[in-house]
């Protein structure tokens, strides 16, 4: 049997056809608006959704306070584990050489929270600069107790003691500023 030779294959030109496109992109359920406002190119980008949705829209100056923090709390520690009798020293102007434990503790301690801040620094994750800002301002109240409580036992008001509070006050609240701020919505326009 000999077999007829086929026809050659005739293309359709859908795909130059505007009209047809957009019937067929109408059928798919994409290149409209959804109830969010979004226009989907795709099928596979309406199903996964728009990754900009998840853009962390960041306050202005956030990166450079959690630099300054990262690099503030690793001075900090390293003068603890370094110098521990003179940081004591300066801060309540009291000489005592059985609290150099307690001060290479507290800059161990220093130094585990500076990584965090180096690794919030480096992030893009909204909720690991929410958990670095929130533990940093844990600190700063959680410091800001200990340093008056042991002022008002010790009966004393040095001067370096009471700037220390001050500050640990002041990073507080921008810490807990830019946490707000990180935290809200941004309203569609």
């Amino acid at each position: 049997m000999a077999s007829k030779p086929h026809p050659p294959l005739m293309k359709k030109h859908s795909q130059t056809d505007l009209i047809s496109r957009l019937k067929s992109r109408k059928v798919l359920g994409v290149g409209g608006e959804d109830d969010d406002g979004e226009v989907h190119r795709s099928k596979i980008s309406q199903m996964l959704g728009n990754e900009t949705k998840f853009a962390v829209r960041e306050p202005i100056g956030l990166r450079a306070w959690i630099l300054i923090s990262a690099v503030g709390f690793t001075v900090m520690a390293l003068m603890a584990l370094v110098f521990p009798n003179q940081l004591y020293e300066l801060v309540f102007e009291e000489e005592l050489s059985t609290t150099s434990l307690a001060v290479r503790l507290y800059g161990g301690a220093l130094l585990s929270l500076s990584l965090i801040m180096w690794n919030g620094l480096y992030t893009a994750e909204k909720i690991v600069i929410q958990w670095t800002l929130l533990s940093e301002a844990c600190y700063f109240a959680v410091q800001f107790l200990v340093t008056s409580v042991t002022l008002i036992e010790l009966g004393i008001l040095p001067n370096a003691a009471m700037l220390l509070l001050l500050s640990r006050a002041l990073f507080l609240a921008v810490t807990m500023s830019f946490y707000y701020h990180l935290g809200r919505r941004v309203k569609k326009i």
